[in-house]
C-alpha cells in the first residue's frame, strides 16, 4: 500500500487528507505536536478504514523534531509516496506589533519545514521514479499582505520550480491555494469567523480536498478550489499591487 505522510494531521486540512487518502488506500503517517490527538486520528483511520496509521509527535519550529521528521521521509527502507506540507502557522497582529522570534517561527514552519521536508522525500521519489509533494499554500500568496503571504508566495514559486524540474522522473510537486476554510485557523488566531469574510468565500475541507487530490492526480503544479477563488486570483493579476494593499483580510487558509 502507498505511504502518505501529512504535517498538521489532526484538524482542518490536514486531517481531511489524511482522512481522504486513508479512505484511497494510503497507509499514513501523521505529525502534529499534539500526541494525544494524533492518537486518537490514528485510532480513528485504523478503524474506519484498516490503514496502517503512524505517529510522529513533532514542533516544526523545533530543529530537532524537524529533523526527525525528515529522517522518517528519508528512511528507504519506509518509502513515503506523497508528502502533504500542510502544517500552518498565522499572526492576528501587524508586523512591528510582533516578536521578531514570532515572525521567525512563522517563517520557520511554512518556509524552513516546507523546504527542508521536500528535501528529504524528493531524494526516494526520484529514485523510485514516482511519488509527490503536495504543499499547502494559500492564495494570500497573490496578495500583498505581510510576512504571512510572502511565505506563501515562496511555497508557490517554490512549487511549480520543483513541479518542473522533477515532474520527467515521475514527481509531481503541486501547491494549494486555498481561500477561507471552515477549520480551527482563525479561532487559533482569535478571529472571530463571521466578520472575518463573506459566508459564500468560505470552503469546507472535505471538498477543498477532494479538489485538491483531482488536481494532483491530473499532474497540476498549482490547485486553486472553486471557480470563486480562481476568479479571485484571475483578478489578482490583471490589477496593480497597490490596488491590492486594501485586500488585507484575504486568503488565510
Amino acid at each position: 500500500m502507498p505511504t502518505a505522510l501529512v504535517t498538521g494531521a489532526t484538524a482542518g486540512i490536514g486531517l481531511e487528507f489524511a482522512r481522504q487518502l486513508a479512505g484511497r488506500g494510503h497507509d499514513v503517517v501523521l505529525v502534529a505536536r499534539d500526541s494525544a490527538r494524533l492518537e486518537a486520528v490514528a485510532k480513528e483511520l485504523r478503524s474506519t478504514y484498516g490503514v496502517e496509521a503512524e505517529t510522529l509527535s513533532a514542533d516544526l519550529t523545533d530543529p530537532g523534531q524537524l529533523a526527525t521528521v525528515e529522517a522518517r521521509l528519508a528512511d528507504r527502507g519506509r518509502p513515503v509516496d506523497l508528502l502533504v506540507n500542510n502544517a500552518g502557522f498565522g499572526l492576528k497582529e501587524r508586523f512591528l506589533d510582533n516578536p521578531v522570534d514570532v515572525e521567525q517561527a512563522q517563517q520557520d514552519v511554512l518556509v524552513r519545514a516546507v523546504l527542508r521536508l521536500t528535501h528529504a522525500a524528493l531524494g526516494g521519489m526520484v529514485e523510485r521514479h514516482h511519488g509527490g509533494v503536495i504543499n499547502v499554500s494559500s492564495v494570500a500568496a497573490y496578495l500583498p499582505r505581510g510576512t504571512y503571504s510572502a511565505a506563501k508566495a515562496w511555497v508557490n514559486s517554490f512549487s511549480q520550480w520543483a513541479h518542473a524540474e522533477y515532474r520527467r522522473e515521475g514527481v509531481t510537486v503541486m501547491a494549494l491555494c486555498p481561500g477561507f476554510v471552515r477549520t480551527e485557523f482563525h479561532e487559533r488566531l482569535g478571529v472571530d469567523r463571521d466578520s472575518s469574510a463573506p459566508r459564500p468565500l468560505w470552503l469546507d475541507p472535505d471538498q477543498l480536498v477532494r479538489e485538491a487530490l483531482a488536481d494532483f492526480d491530473r499532474g497540476r503544479a498549482i490547485s486553486i478550489p472553486s471557480k470563486r477563488y480562481k476568479a479571485i486570483v484571475g483578478v489578482t493579476r490583471l490589477v496593480p499591487r497597490s490596488a491590492l494593499q486594501g485586500l488585507q483580510s484575504l486568503g488565510r487558509k
